[in-house]
């Protein structure tokens, strides 16, 4: 087969999937309202249960569900027929997924379900199966045609089932008013956990403090620079208060005008609007101003006073790029 008929199958693939999510936006009606309703005020978990491949969509809405503040459990349903319905406690609502809603399996568990008394939601690509009609709510992600050339493997219909189960989760956060601080918690390991929570002091404080006096010889600044290998130093007054700033970058521009260093002082050659960060700032902000100012340290300042400072290297070792 040549290349460019893979890439148009492909193609066509994509279209296909594309088009039966944005079919979705048609079923988004009072039942699905219902829904986030229902599950934005229940007091125990969503079950989440499905076979095949709607299983595997089930896994992840609730990892998805989990992830954004709605607690949820996922139970096959073939185990649930053989013991694992023991998990479904007494405020837990239950969500099927399937495409044909007609599977053996389903069939039992939706009798056992309404045994149990729990609500159940189903999402089904069919409004006339058994498990629409035994539902209590339905979520339709009914699909014109799978992207299979066969039309039979689960292609365009597992990928409305997913695009309905994102739906669902954005629409239960905003409903919970779930931030970025709740998200945080939830997330708190890898680089996406530490863009949310990881503050400049976490990072600054595991770094030497360079500083010299306004009046520090050149050797000094050099001393300093190099004996702290973060790049630079801050200049402080008397008060030690920071008055400016010296990179490496400035001592070698400062030897290259041919400067008298025995006679030349750290406020001589200083930069004195240091580019600088709160330390209660987060940490994915200062890679933000870094990039914005291209360089690769931040002053670090707590309450008006020079904390310290704050690397490239710092936010690289974390992963926070």
């Amino acid at each position: 087969m040549q290349h460019i008929a893979i890439r148009e199958i492909a193609k066509q693939t994509l279209s296909i999937e594309a088009g039966s999510i944005m079919e979705l936006r048609e079923f988004i009606d009072d039942s699905f309202v219902e829904v986030v309703r229902l599950l934005n005020e229940m007091k125990g978990r969503l079950v989440v249960s499905g076979i095949g491949k709607s299983a595997i969509i089930g896994q992840k809405i609730v990892a998805t569900l989990n992830s954004t503040g709605t607690p949820s459990i996922f139970m096959h349903a073939a185990d649930a027929i053989h013991g694992d319905l023991g998990m479904v406690q007494q405020d837990d609502i239950v969500m099927i997924i399937s495409k044909s809603g007609e599977s053996p399996e389903i069939k039992v568990l939706i009798t056992l379900i309404k045994n149990l008394g729990n609500k159940l939601i189903a999402m089904v690509g069919n409004l006339n199966a058994t498990l629409a009609l035994g539902a209590d709510l339905v979520l339709n992600t009914t699909v014109s045609q799978e992207a299979c050339p066969n039309n039979l493997a689960p292609t365009s219909s597992t990928t409305a089932q997913l695009a309905m189960g994102d739906a669902l989760a954005v629409c239960l956060m905003e409903v919970k008013g779930f931030s970025s601080s709740d998200f945080a918690k939830f997330h708190p390991g890898g680089s996406l956990g530490k863009k949310l929570y990881l503050r400049v002091s976490d990072l600054s404080k595991l770094n030497e403090r360079p500083a010299v006096n306004q009046s520090s010889s050149i050797k000094d600044v050099i001393v300093e620079i190099t004996r702290k290998r973060l790049g630079l130093t801050a200049v402080l007054n008397d008060d030690g208060i920071l008055t400016g700033v010296i990179t490496d970058g400035d001592l070698r521009r400062m030897l290259e005008k041919g400067n008298d260093i025995n006679h030349t002082r750290a406020k001589d050659i200083m930069g004195i609007h240091p580019k600088t960060i709160e330390g209660d700032a987060l940490a994915v902000d200062a890679l933000d101003r870094m990039r914005k100012n291209n360089i690769t340290q931040l002053i670090v300042i707590e309450e008006n006073h020079y904390a310290g400072v704050i690397h490239l290297h710092d936010l690289i070792r974390e992963g926070i790029i």
